[in-house]
């Protein structure tokens, strides 16, 4: 059940890029911070790379899919989460836009953060749902076969439920946390992406 742990592993990753772009909007509003464009675009690259082009279509091949496959329970919890994934390019579109905006007028933060709140706001409960309703229901129809071959196939891609051959996402959050200022990174920017 290694799917498991690395499920929760890169919602903690997505998690903490989403508090940092909170965190920094919210210095950058109050005058604490100077803006890096850079690095908050490396930051949105980053949210619509990982979670919404790669680890949510492994999550639904692996896992929702399977589920969908096997039962009927928690059927609606699971269209739901499939019109969720779905509905990434509207998504990304929005902050990139709120993001251009930014860029031109750094002065005014607030359509930024108000596009990134709403953002995060979808993927705290969306995190939500899958954790709290639909991993039991995982844990519950898997059986020790189901659970072997995914691990199999994490295995096989080098075990992160998003990534591709040769793209390392670990290393492109580590270039973020780096950059970004503490308390919530390291303070050794600005981002050269």
């Amino acid at each position: 059940m290694r799917a498991l742990q690395v499920l929760a592993d890169e919602h903690q990753s997505l998690a903490a890029i989403l508090h940092a772009v909170r965190f920094m909007l919210k210095e950058i509003g109050a005058g604490r911070l100077k803006p890096d464009i850079k690095l908050l675009r490396g930051m949105v690259d980053y949210l619509e790379a990982y979670p919404e082009q790669q680890h949510h279509p492994k999550e639904d091949r692996l896992l929702f899919g399977r589920l969908a496959a096997r039962t009927d329970e928690g059927r609606e919890l699971l269209d739901k989460l499939f019109r969720q994934h779905a509905g990434t390019a509207e998504r990304i579109a929005l902050l990139e836009k709120a993001l251009d905006a930014f860029a031109q007028n750094p002065a005014d933060v607030a359509g930024l953060s108000a596009a990134f709140d709403t953002y995060a706001e979808f993927y705290r409960n969306h995190m939500i749902l899958e954790e709290r309703e639909i991993l039991p229901l995982l844990r519950k129809h898997f059986t020790a076969d189901d659970w072997a071959e995914i691990d199999a196939e994490l295995a096989a891609t080098g075990n992160t439920m998003g990534g591709a051959p040769g793209e390392d996402f670990a290393a492109i959050f580590s270039k973020l946390v780096a950059s970004a200022p503490p308390p919530i990174g390291f303070g050794a920017g600005p981002y050269e992406g």
